[in-house]
């Protein structure tokens, strides 16, 4: 398991006032080099850590609308 202890997390810019929003911590496990995702309503519920080829492999996937059906 991944400690985010110390991470700094910051909301995504398309974050909107419906609830639905995630925050990013890019700072996390300092020589590790992860991503830290959680859910913004929950910050101490659990949270994902990826990394950073795979988080910007996800970014250019919504970007490319991949996953609308």
């Amino acid at each position: 398991m991944t400690e985010l202890t110390g991470a700094v997390w910051r909301t995504s810019s398309r974050s909107n006032d419906q609830g639905l929003c995630v925050e990013v911590a890019t700072n996390v496990v300092a020589g590790h080099g992860l991503v830290g995702i959680r859910d913004s309503k929950d910050p101490s519920g659990p949270a994902l850590a990826v990394s950073p080829p795979g988080w910007t492999a996800f970014v250019a996937a919504i970007r490319a609308d991949a996953f609308r059906g």
